[in-house]
């Protein structure tokens, strides 16, 4: 099998004159899924070890697009599990925490926070405590090799039974703690058009007790209402997505004046047709209420975007100026479950880099 002609997913494009490259902006990158941080090239050589002949729709090199119903979320499962069902060693975990890390270092990610269901690999590494404590321990390896702070997101599924859930919250808080590779927070994910939002809270509960930071998916393929939901039965630190807040003025002052950030992802939310193209998103209606705000890539491997990618967006499509750029990797910072000391440290080099000259 040879490897697909996939662009370099790290590789920005060149920075306009009297601007700064924004592959040396500091900032977090607080959602990105395990399984979609896998490089293209990897998921490639995988199959070929494996013997495993690939979906077509994997080996091209345009993003995945997927339109917004319960087909579309169907593809877009497929395909995602396509790749997932490749993982099925330790090597494979490790190797992909790894080049994650190393391609958030390559984007100047200061801190990544991963998101990882482990029992989608535990039948291979001896159940879903050995595939957390897997994820930690190079977690905690790559932060150390790459100088990228990571902390680690236990996601449960929606797709899966809520007791489920709370087996995975009491995992995670077994292994809670705020230093590089630690698990920092409860996440739950995939379509929240499935199931009931609500039977989630006591697994949330059971995260929160151990000092883990709930951060569900909300916002994303549903709108207000749904927004409501998971912040009055999950309580959220962060909403992953959480753009369709923006469809109801009341409800983004609320998530704004509790503090709730939003993890927002252009490229994702275009290519799943949440909207139809980058100029519908409303970053501008986010900014203009003082939404707290951290780009993320959300699947790269399926999207073939990254981070900066996402500070390109609303450098180019938006007119974000360096100053306001500056501003969202700060967002993404304070939202961002380090240590205070590092998060003032990362700030200090955003400072740093704003008082650099711009390109000729």
């Amino acid at each position: 099998m040879d490897a697909p002609a996939v662009p370099n997913l790290t590789a920005p494009r060149p920075t306009p004159a009297g601007r700064r490259n924004l592959t040396t902006l500091p900032k977090a990158h607080l959602h990105l899924h395990f399984t979609g941080a896998m490089r293209p090239a990897t998921m490639v050589d995988m199959a070929r070890a494996q013997g495993v002949r690939l979906p077509p729709h994997l080996l091209h090199i345009d993003a995945a697009s997927m339109p917004t119903d319960g087909r579309g979320w169907f593809r877009f499962q497929r395909a995602y599990d396509s790749a997932r069902h490749l993982v099925r060693s330790e090597a494979a975990m490790r190797r992909l925490i790894r080049e994650a890390a190393e391609d958030d270092a390559a984007e100047g990610s200061v801190r990544m926070e991963i998101q990882a269901d482990p029992t989608s690999y535990a039948p291979y590494v001896g159940g879903i405590t050995p595939a957390l404590e897997i994820i930690i321990d190079e977690a905690r390896s790559a932060s150390r090799d790459t100088g990228v702070d990571i902390g680690v997101i236990v996601a449960a599924s929606r797709m899966k039974h809520p007791l489920d859930a709370r087996t995975l919250a009491r995992l995670a808080a077994s292994f809670a703690g705020d230093g590089p590779g630690e698990v920092v927070g409860f996440g739950l994910s995939n379509d929240e058009r499935v199931g009931s939002t609500a039977s989630f809270g006591p697994a949330f509960r059971i995260a929160r007790r151990a000092g883990l930071v709930g951060v569900p998916h909300g916002g994303e393929l549903l709108g207000p209402s749904s927004v409501r939901e998971v912040v009055s039965t999950l309580a959220p630190a962060r909403l992953g997505h959480g753009v369709r807040t923006s469809e109801d003025p009341a409800l983004l002052r609320a998530v704004v004046d509790a503090g709730i950030a939003l993890e927002v992802c252009p490229t994702s939310n275009v290519h799943l047709g949440v909207y139809t193209d980058f100029s519908q998103m409303p970053l501008p209606t986010l900014l203009s209420a003082g939404a707290r705000i951290a780009l993320a890539a959300d699947d790269p491997l399926l999207f073939r975007s990254r981070l900066v990618a996402q500070y390109e967006v609303a450098r180019d499509v938006f007119g974000l100026s360096d100053e306001a750029l500056a501003s969202l990797a700060r967002s993404s910072i304070d939202a961002s479950l380090a240590s205070a000391s590092r998060k003032a440290a990362w700030k200090a080099d955003i400072d740093a880099w704003l008082a650099t000259e711009p390109a000729a």
